[in-house]
């Protein structure tokens, strides 16, 4: 379970202090997959950074399984990410010089060894995105399509409990962005995780059963079938 309880965000600026996000509450259990959507400055990554316990809300707090990352120490916060949480941006952040399957064990490194398992798993995923043929090319021998596509299965790896998507599909085209929705879709229902996707693409949005608005007042609010803040 996702619990995100009564969270704001504040920077603190010359002028005073500037309120990002204010009062958002969010309630998901696993297999639930969500989009929101937003005017740019609306809070959107912010909400989606504090989500996965990358910044620490001004007030607030969030539970995933009854935890709340915020109270660990340093060490442990970073293996809660690398265990709970998959991570998926609108750049892929593949490093160059590995290949695909390399880049794909990556979150593997700091954790014990598995005797294969997470070889043999990062195998059958890609053969599921239908990149079983490409385990040994470099990024720069792939399409931005397939790039997001090695991100996704990096982002699964380790089995996360919460997969989070920023702008996945910012970067694509019409089709790939197509196709990359439907991956998440599909491998969302196989892994039984926690879904949730922010972007400013009404598409991909709309293909998600649970749909949230998040903007700083109610005329800019394109299709509302829950409100995030107040």
């Amino acid at each position: 379970m996702l619990e995100v309880q009564n969270v704001s965000k504040e920077y603190p600026m010359p002028a005073g202090p500037v309120r990002v996000l204010s009062g958002i509450n969010l309630r998901l259990s696993p297999g639930d997959s969500a989009s929101i959507v937003g005017p740019s400055g609306s809070g959107k990554s912010t909400l989606l950074y504090i989500m996965g316990a990358l910044e620490p809300p001004t007030s607030g707090r969030v539970l995933m399984g009854g935890r709340n990352p915020f109270e660990l120490e340093e060490k442990d916060l970073a293996a809660f990410r690398n265990q709970e949480i998959g991570f998926v941006f609108q750049d892929h952040h593949l490093l160059p010089q590995c290949s695909v399957l390399e880049n794909v064990l990556i979150p593997t490194l700091v954790a014990p060894p598995d005797h294969g398992e997470s070889r043999r798993r990062a195998a059958g995923l890609l053969e599921q995105v239908g990149l079983g043929h490409r385990t040994h090319h470099r990024p720069h021998e792939l399409s931005g399509g397939e790039k997001q596509r090695v991100s996704l299965v990096r982002a699964l790896i380790r089995r996360p409990r919460l997969l989070l998507c920023d702008e996945p599909t910012g970067n694509l085209d019409q089709e790939s962005t197509r196709a990359v929705t439907d991956l998440l879709l599909a491998l969302h229902e196989s892994e039984r995780n926690i879904l949730v996707v922010v972007t400013h693409n009404l598409e991909l949005a709309s293909a998600f059963p649970l749909q949230y608005k998040l903007g700083t007042d109610h005329s800019n609010y394109l299709y509302k079938k829950e409100i995030l803040g107040k």
